[in-house]
Order: C-alpha cells, then structure tokens, then sequence
C-alpha cells in the first residue's frame, strides 16, 4: 500500500482500528466507519477536522450507507464486528448479524464500486482446539468452538469466494489475544475491575490454566502494514502473534502486582472441562514462522505485552469503570 492512498477502516474507534487509523492517517487519506457500539469517540478526537481524516457514523448492517463510504477508495481494512467470545453462547444470533452480515454487505458494496483491495481482522479461535501446537496457517481441519470463530472463520470464506469471484485482492489476519492502550474487553479488562470492586478476592473464570499467547497491539499493527507490502498474492493468510504463552493464573499474578495489592485470593470457576466459559479455547499458540520469514518479531513475549497493557490501562483510569 502506497502513501497517499485513500483508506477506509470499518471499526477505526475500536481498539485496534484506532491504533491502526494512528499509523495510518499521516500519510493517508482515512475515513472511519463506526456505529460506535463499542468504539468510542474520544478515540477520533485529535483527527476532526483534518482535511485528510472523515468520519461515517453508520452500520454495515445499513447498505445504503456503504456507497458513501467507499467511494474512491483504493483499500479497505475490515474490522467491525463483535468481538465478545462468551456473547455468543448468550445470544447466538448477534455475530451472525454483526460479523458475517456485516462482511457480506461489505464486499457487496466494495464488489459494487469497484475496490478491489481488503484487510481483514479475523482471529485464533478458527482453528478451534487445535491438535497442532504451535498451529501453522495451513493446519485443518478448522472447527471452532465458539460461534465467535465460527463467524470468523465464515467471514474469511466470504472474503475468500469473493477474491476468486469477481478479482478481488485480500490479507486474512489471524491474531493472538491482541492487549494494550484502549483495551476496552477480554480478561485484563475483567480483571482490573474485579479487584477494583474487591481487592481481596479475584474471581478467575475456568480453572486458571488456559495458556494462551498475547500480542501488544501496537506491534499488531506493524505486523498487519508489513503483511501488505510483502504478499501479492489473491489471498494472504497470516497468524499474528507473540511466541510463547501465558495462562491465566499468572496473568492475575502480573494484575495484582501492578496493583500493588497484597494477599489477593484466587477462586476458580472451573468451568466447562477447565474453560472459563462455553467456546473458551485452553490452549492457544500460533505457530509465525510465516510472517517471520518476512522479518517480523514481536518486540516482546506474552507476559511482556500483558505488563505493558495493565501499566497503560491503570494510567488511564478508565478501565474498569
């Protein structure tokens, strides 16, 4: 992707979308599509009013909001949708309506205006409980236990038909647990207001062995740039993740120190076979020998990127509240 192109990113108030939409914006024309169900304004700030920033507040699920959107547009970043796992269990309908609808009306209308060119966020959770630690990207057959990686896994077959169909171009991004600044959901979020609420006792969802990698979100994004330069092929497919892992006892571990809290119990919810909820993959590793054939590192491992996240949530005195 050259500099000067002109961007959309579906979800650029989110988490990771707007930590995107920082790298980008600089030296990119950028349009934010957001419906805000868990973006958040305060994100986009410091952009309005930027000759090369505009801001769509819509939902895909709404087509005719979509033209709009992705007129002369050279690429799009796809990152809208749902990204709570254990909702799905509670509501079995909603990442079917806000993920795979949503990448449908998408394509349709970027296959409708002629763009050619989509990034797309999907996740570890495709690969279900895989059998293969690490797992590589050609590992199968993929069954997810979660309809979280179920809709994943359907969006990238949509992407996929689509690219084949009518010669589009796509990056499939399959992440680790993805932490840091502006973290909003997921079990470091959970934590830190837990303890905030009783900093005598945590509860800890599953048995606290569920080992899993994570990746701070700022070396995601790098990973996600440098997968568009390096792969010209009609569907790339790459796991973006840290090398080694961390289970969640020792994740409430790092929590409480940086707290600075003293004789803090842990009690266990055991769970589903030791899951912390219906879906809950134990055991998640990928394997990067792909993207580090690109020269890609993670600047640190899990509990590094976790320590890092926790000090930037704290210091922003947000979360949890």
């Amino acid at each position: 992707m050259a500099s000067g192109s002109s961007i959309l990113i579906t979800g650029g108030a989110g988490f990771i979308g707007s930590h995107l939409l920082d790298r980008l914006l600089p030296d990119n024309d950028v349009t934010v599509l957001d419906n805000f169900s868990s973006g958040k304004r305060e994100r986009l700030a410091g952009y309005m009013g930027r000759s090369n920033f505009r801001l769509i507040e819509a939902d895909l699920l709404q087509a005719d909001a979509l033209p709009e959107a992705l007129a002369g547009k050279d690429m799009v970043f796809h990152l809208a949708a749902n990204p709570d796992v254990r909702l799905g269990a509670l509501d079995p309908s909603v990442h079917l309506r806000q993920n795979i609808m949503a990448t449908h009306n998408l394509l349709e209308a970027m296959r409708r205006a002629k763009v050619k060119k989509i990034a797309f966020t999907s996740t570890s959770t495709v690969y279900g409980e895989a059998k293969q630690i690490p797992t590589p990207e050609e590992y199968g057959p993929l069954l997810p236990i979660s309809l979280y990686g179920a809709s994943k896994l359907a969006c990238e077959a949509l992407i996929s038909s689509y690219c084949h169909t009518f010669d589009m171009q796509a990056w499939i991004y399959r992440f680790a647990n993805i932490v840091g600044e502006r973290g909003s959901h997921g079990v470091l979020v959970d934590f830190i207001r837990k303890l905030r609420e009783n900093p005598t006792e945590l509860e800890i969802l599953g048995s606290g062995r569920q080992k899993k990698s994570y990746l701070e979100v700022k070396d995601c994004v790098e990973a996600m740039l440098l997968c568009l330069q390096a792969s010209d092929e009609m569907v790339s497919l790459f796991n973006i993740g840290s090398e080694d892992s961390v289970d969640v006892t020792e994740i409430a571990d790092i929590v409480v120190r940086l707290m600075g809290l003293k004789e803090v119990s842990y009690r266990y919810t055991g769970g589903d076979e030791g899951r912390g909820w219906k879906g809950d993959v134990r055991v998640m590793l990928l394997s990067l020998e792909k993207i580090k054939g690109l020269g890609w590192r993670a600047k640190g491992g899990s509990a590094q990127a976790i320590q890092s996240a926790v000090e930037a949530l704290l210091s922003d005195g947000s979360s949890g509240s």
